[in-house]
């Protein structure tokens, strides 16, 4: 019995360093997914993830459905680091006066 995906796959199999690639995004979103509910997310794992979803959906010779799902995957992932990013502080003018002016050496 013939199979369309695994005919394609024979036709014309995956460099290595593409299936490394996939392989290692695959094993690292396995990790990020591992961890307990009372673990908050590791961005920066997200963020090496992200990373190497990106660099996926660059290659050349990756097989246009798959270059694509990397790049949808990519850009979710973006958005979820963007999202655990801690957000920075807004003073007012008043408390970034009154901050530096106690930090000022004497």
């Amino acid at each position: 019995m013939h199979h369309p995906l695994t005919e394609n796959a024979t036709a014309s199999p995956m460099p290595q360093r593409d299936a490394v690639m996939l392989a290692s995004v695959l094993h690292l979103m396995s990790h990020y997914t591992a961890r307990d509910e009372k673990d908050k997310p590791c961005v920066r794992l997200a963020s090496v993830i992200e990373r190497h979803l990106c660099a996926l959906s660059r290659l050349p010779d990756l097989d246009p459905v798959l270059r694509a799902t990397c790049e949808q995957l990519c850009e979710r992932w973006a958005a979820l680091v963007d999202e655990a990013m801690p957000r920075p502080v807004k003073r007012n003018f008043i408390e970034r006066i009154m901050r530096t002016s106690r930090v000022s050496p004497a």
